[in-house]
Formats: structure tokens, C-alpha cells, sequence
């Protein structure tokens, strides 16, 4: 369960776009914070520094092979898997910097043991498998952001912990509760500080997964890019649950 070889990395890292003005004082980006921070505390004013990684175009990296098609559109993930908690609020940018409202967002990860949906004994482990869990996304709202309640994840094999993304534009709503059409504009993958991980991995379910566990740092995909490379912003702690921040700039 791994896709770690050289053709799985990065398309290539875009440009990088300088953002000025309104608009970039408005959005917010930045590397990731300690663990243990309490998860009222509110972020940080967005420095000047920072504001220029609002504009960045998100590194595309590989989509990975445990994609599922027909993804659920919902703000709720988990489907009552154990593990701590974490609300992601990814905020969807053009190469502009403009928001962009109505765009879908759509997560995918594997649980406490490493473990996808659809994909379940591939780490390993024996567990009911509906083909759904922790899968899923929601349309951004008016302020260019998407909402989604999940769980922390775990690790498998020759990866760093990480969430897939895919950004679509255009879609339609089903009767399903799925979508169809549109186009995609991101493929990505984020990524949470080593420090906030070795935090988790000590609490279960997270602590029975045997796996050797491969580290940011070691990973073979995620390339030390900070925010233009996936890395989120979290706040929390493992018993209050984490928040998750980013701003991805896509090519729409």
C-alpha cells in the first residue's frame, strides 16, 4: 500500500504569483503550528511575508490509487470511524486571487489504521468495509471556503500521513447525493506537522496500528514546500481535536 516511486510526485511546482492588496490581506496561509495549542485559540494576523503565498498555485501531486469514483457531497465524512477529530477549512483561490464560490472540494484518507475505504486489508487490518468512509466533499461557500468534518489520519506503508484533494468547478448535483460533470481543477494532497502527528500516534486507535510509521520528513511525496506543497495550518490538541487551514490556488 504505498505509491512513494518517482513518477507518483509532483507534475511540477507553478508559478508563484505575488499577491497584493485587498484581496490578499483577506485570505489567510501559513506553516503549520506546535500541537497541543488550545483549539479556541484564534490564528494569527496574516503578516506581510505570508501574503505572498496566498497567490501560490498549489503544487499538483499525484492523485494516488485509491481514488473512488461518485464521491458523496457532504460536510460530514467521518461515518462515526474512531479517531480525533479535525474540521478542515480550505479556502479555494484562482491565479487572480479571487475566491471562487461553488467550487467542489473533495477529500479522501484512510482511517486511525491506515486503511481505506473501498480498499480495506490492503494495511493489513481487518475492518467492515462500505466503500464510503472518510470520503467525500462539499461546495465552497460565497467566501471561496469548504467545510468538512473528519478524523485525524492515519499512516500505511510508505507514507507520511496525508488527506488527497480534488478541486472540480461546474459540477452538478445529484439526486444521490453525489455529482456529476464539471472539471477538475486541482489534484493534491495535504500534509500536517510531524510534531502534531507524533502527538496523535500516541493516542488511541491511532497507538494500535503497527505499521512503521514514515515520517514528513522521510516521506516520498510531500517535497518541504510548506503552504505551496499541501502543508496545512492546525491548530488543536489531541483531546479537543484539531482545526486544519489552507488556501489552494488552482488554474480554473
Amino acid at each position: 500500500m504505498t505509491d512513494t516511486s518517482d513518477a507518483a510526485r509532483s507534475v511540477g511546482r507553478r508559478t508563484v504569483l505575488v499577491a497584493t492588496g485587498t484581496t490578499a490581506a483577506a485570505l489567510a496561509v501559513g506553516a503549520a503550528v506546535s500541537t497541543e495549542a488550545p483549539a479556541a485559540v484564534a490564528a494569527p494576523a496574516l503578516q506581510p511575508a505570508a501574503a505572498a503565498a496566498v497567490c501560490s498555485l498549489t503544487e499538483e501531486l499525484t492523485e494516488g490509487p485509491y481514488y473512488l469514483d461518485g464521491a458523496l457531497v457532504r460536510s460530514n465524512i467521518t461515518e462515526s470511524k474512531p479517531g480525533i477529530a479535525l474540521k478542515l477549512a480550505l479556502t479555494v483561490v484562482n491565479s487572480a486571487c479571487t475566491v471562487i464560490p461553488n467550487a467542489l472540494v473533495e477529500v479522501w484518507h484512510a482511517d486511525a489504521l491506515g486503511e481505506y475505504s473501498g480498499y480495506v486489508g490492503a494495511n493489513g487490518h481487518n475492518e467492515t468495509d462500505d466503500g464510503t468512509f472518510l470520503r467525500g466533499g462539499v461546495l465552497t461557500n460565497s467566501s471561496g471556503v469548504a467545510n468538512i468534518t473528519t478524523i485525524y489520519p492515519g499512516w500505511y506503508r510508505g507514507r507520511c500521513i496525508h488527506i488527497h484533494v480534488k478541486v472540480h468547478t461546474g459540477v452538478t448535483l445529484t439526486s444521490d447525493g453525489s455529482f456529476t460533470g464539471g472539471s477538475t481543477v486541482h489534484t493534491g494532497q495535504l500534509f500536517i506537522n510531524e510534531t502534531i502527528t507524533t502527538a496523535v500516534a500516541k493516542v488511541s486507535p491511532y497507538s494500535t496500528n503497527t505499521v512503521t510509521r514514515t515520517t514528513l520528513a522521510q516521506d516520498g511525496i510531500y517535497d518541504d514546500g510548506g503552504a505551496s506543497s499541501g502543508l496545512l495550518t492546525v491548530t488543536g490538541s489531541t483531546s479537543a481535536g484539531y482545526t486544519g487551514t489552507l488556501t489552494l490556488g488552482v488554474s480554473s
